[in-house]
Parts: structure tokens; sequence; C-alpha cells
């Protein structure tokens, strides 16, 4: 068996009750009474017209499963019959993905349904026109789910008063913690990664006694990557854009963080973790996703992952390498506190550009709230991808020859905790929601609305000096971090960067004012 080594407090086991595993809240009061196993009325009921066949295009980020052929075929059956109307699933692969959402949401192309989340900038495209309003369509045609989702949660995704997602309602944490490889960590007696200097030292541990191994898995998005988690260690509310600091305990307290001594000292880190050969001399062109070395035993570590993902990688290895062993240890323990998912982190969208408004959130109802759509959607077939024993989902072959793992689909947003099912494995993942349910604080800051209509042009020559001069000083790649800094800021302020941080700043504060948040 693989053992897995969770170093929160008594994460040990939980019961393998589905419902308390999936994390219900009180929030979820409404789930099972709106939650329906089998097809619903509501569009017919709502007076949809389904009289003309259909085909939507549904854009979902990331890879898409071998087995998706199948699992398309089987739910187009159901949706041609109960709503006239096919889907093809459509996804953009993790490479450059935030181009390509991008050029899908500026170019016009025909889109039904896409996901959206806090990280690909749903409260911006918004508040610039990418999406349609829901208000008067969800009554319409998706009057059950409208009644599912708690109306705090649609407040919450809200923007300049209006709805344009459909948020999950799903609690789970996505903060980030320490991933390991547990049984290397005993084999050479290396400490327990609980804060930077403890995870350095495993790293360097790891360097001298398996040298062929990557201490650390990374790829081109260093900037991501090493930043956001450095600062999130920081309790920064954030890798805000633009060099912005905010921390959480002073939200209205705004800074440049760029240029900062706060700064030259992440870029120390950096620097001297690139000269211990903890990153890699070519991570600027490393495109695989930061999970695939670990599963595939090619780096012992992640300098950050959340819970949940931790998990999908427990599962890869348990059917490849059972001997094998990972350790997690969430950064709320080392900051003190942990924030639950904002309703916006996990949601889909129907872009100005769809031709089926109607039939598209209608068939969102589906996915949500009919049992068979979901956990076909969710889980693949079941007897060919999975079973389900004692209550809990089981993985049939392994990860390399099944065509579709547990959430294959990446359908984080329909998640519905009535339906979910969850590996055994899952049960110290609970636990570790258990544990950050005690020193949790609420996300007071992912409903902020960044417009930028009026930089543009200059946040788009500030991508390009991101990439030019900072990216590489995030690897620890530049030699004279100093001189690198001073560079970089050079050539951001030549690009619009006192412009866009001032204009940053004043909708910060006007929203934090609105909102109330001191």
């Amino acid at each position: 068996m693989l053992a897995v080594s969770l170093l929160a407090a008594g994460c040990g086991g939980s019961n393998g009750n589905n419902k308390e595993a999936a994390g219900s809240t009180d929030s979820g009061k409404n789930n099972t009474a709106a939650a329906t196993e089998g097809s619903t009325t509501a569009t017919a009921e709502a007076g949809i017209d389904t009289s003309k066949k259909v085909e939507l295009q549904f854009y979902m980020l990331g890879d898409a499963p071998k087995d998706l052929p199948a699992i398309e075929a089987e739910v187009n059956k159901m949706a041609a019959a109960e709503l006239n109307t096919t889907v093809k699933f459509n996804y953009t692969s993790w490479t450059d993905w935030d181009q390509k959402y991008k050029l899908l949401l500026s170019s016009g192309q025909a889109i039904d349904l896409i996901f959206t989340a806090d990280w690909t900038q749903y409260a911006s495209y918004a508040k610039r026109g990418a999406f349609l309003a829901l208000d008067e369509l969800l009554p319409k045609a998706a009057p059950e789910l409208q009644k599912f989702v708690p109306e705090s949660m649609w407040e919450d995704v809200k923007v300049d008063g209006k709805i344009y997602t459909v948020p999950a309602t799903y609690k789970e944490y996505v903060t980030n913690g320490f991933v390991w490889r547990e049984d290397l960590r005993k084999k050479y007696n290396l400490p327990q990664p609980t804060d930077l200097a403890s995870y350095e030292a495993y790293m360097d541990g790891i360097r001298q006694n398996e040298p062929d191994m990557m201490p650390a898995s990374l790829n081109s998005d260093i900037g991501n990557n090493l930043h956001y988690i450095y600062t999130e260690l920081n309790k920064m509310v954030g890798a805000l854009p633009y060099g912005m600091g905010v921390k959480y305990e002073s939200p209205t307290e705004v800074y440049s963080y760029w240029g900062s001594d706060e700064q030259k000292e992440e870029l120390k880190v950096m620097k001297r973790w690139q000269e211990k050969g903890f990153i890699p001399k070519n991570v600027l062109n490393i495109k695989d996703t930061m999970q695939d070395p670990i599963t595939s035993g090619k780096a012992a570590s992640m300098f950050g992952d959340n819970p949940t993902r931790f998990n999908d990688m427990v599962m890869k290895i348990s059917t490849t390498h059972p001997e094998w062993e990972l350790g997690y240890y969430p950064f709320g323990k080392t900051t003190g506190y942990a924030t639950p998912v904002h309703p916006v982190h996990n949601g889909f969208a129907i872009p100005k550009s769809s031709k089926n408004p109607d039939r598209a959130l209608a068939f969102y109802e589906k996915l949500v709230l009919d049992k068979r759509y979901n956990q076909l959607t969710e889980y693949g077939i079941e007897g060919k991808n999975y079973t389900v024993e004692d209550g809990y989902y089981k993985l049939l072959g392994t990860s390399q020859t099944n065509g579709f793992t547990r959430e294959g689909m990446n359908g984080w947003a329909w998640r519905n905790p009535e339906y979910m099912l969850f590996d055994k494995g899952f049960d110290g993942v609970k636990a570790i929601f258990d544990e950050l349910d005690k020193i949790q604080k609420p996300d007071l800051f992912l409903g902020f609305a960044e417009d930028y209509s009026s930089y543009q042009a200059e946040k788009a020559a500030l991508e390009q000096v991101e990439k030019q001069y900072l990216f590489p000083l995030e690897a620890g790649l530049v030699e004279d971090i100093d001189k690198g800094l001073e560079t970089f800021m050079q050539k951001a302020k030549q690009a619009g960067l006192e412009k866009i941080q001032a204009e940053w700043t004043k909708q910060w504060n006007a929203y934090t004012a609105e909102k109330g948040i001191k």
C-alpha cells in the first residue's frame, strides 16, 4: 500500500460517509432539496424552445482525457433525447492556456460555455463585457440551478451588480502546501518541510543523495510557480498583478513589491536555489505540468500544491509505484490561517459570442443536478473507468491504462456535493480540510474586478517586459540581482508601470471602501 504522510495535526482517517467526505457545508443546505437524480423537466416547464437541434461548444482548460470521445457520446445520447442538443467538449491544453483563453474570448468565435476562475481573471473579463449576464436567463433556462446555488454565492460572483458565472458550491481549500517524497525523506533522515528553511534543507538532502533526481518540480510558468507561492508563505493576499503588494492583515495598505527589499530577499532565495541545482537551467523552456515529474519519479518535491491535487498525485502513484510515499504540509499551518475558496474560484460563463445561451444554461443545469450527467462527466463510465467499493471510488487499472481518471474532464466547477465520490486516500484530505477549518479566515479579495481599459496598451507592454527581464530573475538565472532588478524596473517603468500601479491602487481602494474591508 502507498503510505501518505499528512503532517497537519489530526490528519488521520475520517469515516467513509460520502456526504461527509464531500465537504458539504452550511451553504449546501439547499443542495439536497434541489438535486435530482434523474432527468429534470425544468426546461419544459420554463418554456425553453428546444425545437431546433443545436450543438453546444463547451470550452475547458487543460488536457482532454483519452476516453473523452466515449464520455461525450454517452452525454450526447441523453442530451439529444432530453434537450435536442449535442455538446462538443473542447480543451485548451495547459501549454500557453492563458493566451489561448484570451484569444477565445476576443476572437468572436462561437462558444456557449467556458470555464471561469479568479486565476482566469473572471471579474475583469466580465467587467469588459466578455460574458452574458445570467440574471434574467437563470429563472427561464435553469430555475432549479438558480435555487440550488445559495443566494450568498450568487451575490459573491456579481460584477457591477450582475451575475456572469455559475459558481461551484463545493467547499474546499486550494491554498498551497509543501509536497515531497516522504519515503526518500525517511530513507535519508531529512527534515520534514514545514517552512522555507526546512524545505530547502530537504532539497539539499535530495541533491546530495539522489543526484539524478530533480529536487523540485518547476516549469516555464516560473513567475507563478515560485513568486506566487513565496508571497503566499509571506502572508500576501496573493501574487497580485503589476508587482503590487497587499498583506492579508492590512488590506488597505498597498505598496510596490517590485523593487522592494522584500522582493530582493525572494530573488536571493531563488538565486541560491539555482546555484544549488534546485532550479533547472532550462526551466523557462519546460512545458510539463508540475505534477507529472512527481508522479513519474523525476522530481522529489513541489514547492506548493493544493490538498486535492496532492491527493490526485497520490492516486496516480498508488497504481504505478505503491512503494512510494508522499508527504504534505499545508502552508496554513505555517502562516496561521487559511482561506477557503471564494465562489468565483470555479465557475462557468456564457460568452457574448454564444449562439445558444438558453440551451447552454439548461445543459449546464443537467451537468450539476442530474446524477447521470454529473457522475459520468466527473468519473467516467462505471465498470469501465471506476467502481464503487464500500462507498469509495476506485480507479480501474492504472492512471496510464485508464482513459478517464477521477475528475478526468477537469470538471471542478460542476461538482455536486451530493454526488461526489472519493477514494480512501481522500479521507486524509478531508482531515486536512478539518484542520484548516479551525484556522480559516474569509477570502475578502477575490471579488475585486479590475478594469484595465485605460491602461490596456501599457499592460500588454509590461507583460513582455516581465517575460524578458523578470522571469529570468525569478528563476535565479541573473548573476547580479541588484543590477538585474534595476534593469527590470527601468524597463517596466518605460512600459507604463507607474500609470498602471496608480490606476490599479485607485480601483483597489475603491473596492475595499465599498466592501467595508479594513
